[in-house]
């Protein structure tokens, strides 16, 4: 039997994982529309900046909508603003946000073929919409692997099946496109089918130098556990774009492992449950909880598990590395501090799996 892929979370969770991002390089037909598309983008940045300031002063949505839509060619672009602008003040503590890349956006709607103000005409040529109703005509290059999906989320919009939201940025004056792909087409397309296993439940808990992994039946007993290490990362000096290639390719192998023993669920730590980092006196390890990025890793490891036709379980994190619970399983399971952890986390998704919670990502 083949397992479809598919998250059992809160539905506030799920909502993180609805979309995957594919990029790709613009290039512009002339040098009109590049500095239009600058000068747009100019725009959409001040007006996210005046969105701050509305959200901070407790302005009513739609009043604020209103008054950003007259800063741009498009309400939506306005509308688009205003969510970025939230966003940024829900995840900062500070009461100052400073915006210094420029960068435009507009979110998706089915009924305009999947986007209003930016087009995928074809796998190779978007527009966008400016000032006037008038269109900037870009070039579009997608990696290969991506131009089937690409191709297929086009003709969906074109029947008022989809929509995809997309942004533009700039890195060194040169344009990218990124487009808000549905996360059950991505999967359509790069899901690996997987053949039923055991029913077994393996729990991660990821590290600044290692992936510990615990596997457990359905009944809870341990049948198998294994660390997967990248100790060099944490060592002072250490490139930390090489740092993060050896645990996103730690983390993969981990998923090949379970897959191979017959593993059906994987269980992470629920993202958006996750507390702020907590500094210590001792700055070697504050350096490793700074340069650690667990969320990432975790929504990569998502993303992966997905990708092999795992089922996926988010898990709440509380307690399970510091906790009576977990002081107890150390002692009797005689299992070290990280790898109780996860055996927490696998005890929990076994817990979340048997309470029948539905999945709500979207069928293929």
């Amino acid at each position: 039997m083949r397992l479809m892929p598919r998250i059992i979370a809160d539905e506030e969770t799920i909502e993180q994982f609805m979309y995957v991002t594919v990029n790709g390089r613009l290039k512009p037909k002339s040098s009109e529309d590049y500095m239009k598309l600058c000068l747009l983008a100019y725009r959409f940045k001040q007006t996210v900046k005046h969105g701050l300031d509305l959200v901070l002063k407790g302005i009513p949505q739609k009043e604020a909508y209103k008054e950003l839509a007259k800063l741009l060619p498009s309400s939506i672009y306005g509308e688009t603003a205003y969510k970025y602008a939230k966003l940024l003040v829900e995840g900062s503590n500070e009461r100052k946000i400073k915006i210094r890349r420029i960068w435009v956006a507009s979110r998706g709607g089915v009924t305009w073929r999947g986007n209003l103000n930016i087009r995928l005409v074809s796998t190779n040529r978007v527009l966008i919409r400016y000032y006037n109703g008038e269109w900037l005509e870009f070039s579009a290059r997608f990696g290969r692997k991506y131009l089937p999906l690409i191709r297929e989320l086009i003709e969906l919009a074109k029947y008022k099946r989809i929509s995809y939201g997309v942004s533009i940025s700039f890195n060194n004056g040169k344009p990218y496109v990124h487009v808000e792909i549905p996360l059950w087409l991505y999967l359509k397309h790069f899901s690996t089918p997987k053949s039923e296993g055991y029913g077994l439940i393996a729990g991660f808990d990821l590290n600044s130098d290692r992936v510990n992994v615990v596997v457990i039946n359905g009944e809870g007993d341990i049948v198998a556990l294994k660390t997967f290490w990248y100790s060099d990362v944490v060592s002072h000096g250490f490139p930390r774009e090489k740092a993060r290639w050896l645990r996103l390719n730690a983390l993969a192998d981990a998923l090949k492992w379970c897959r191979r023993i017959g593993v059906d669920y994987i269980v992470f730590e629920d993202l958006i449950k996750i507390k702020t980092r907590k500094f210590t006196s001792n700055p070697t390890i504050n350096r490793k909880i700074t340069r650690f990025p667990k969320k990432q890793m975790i929504r990569h490891g998502v993303m992966k598990a997905l990708k092999l036709g795992f089922t996926v379980i988010l898990v709440d994190p509380r307690g399970t590395s510091n906790s009576i619970t977990h002081r107890q399983i150390m002692i009797e399971k005689g299992l070290d501090r990280h790898m109780a952890s996860a055996h927490m986390i696998a005890y929990r998704g076994l817990k979340r799996l048997k309470e029948h919670i539905p999945s709500t990502t979207p069928p293929t």
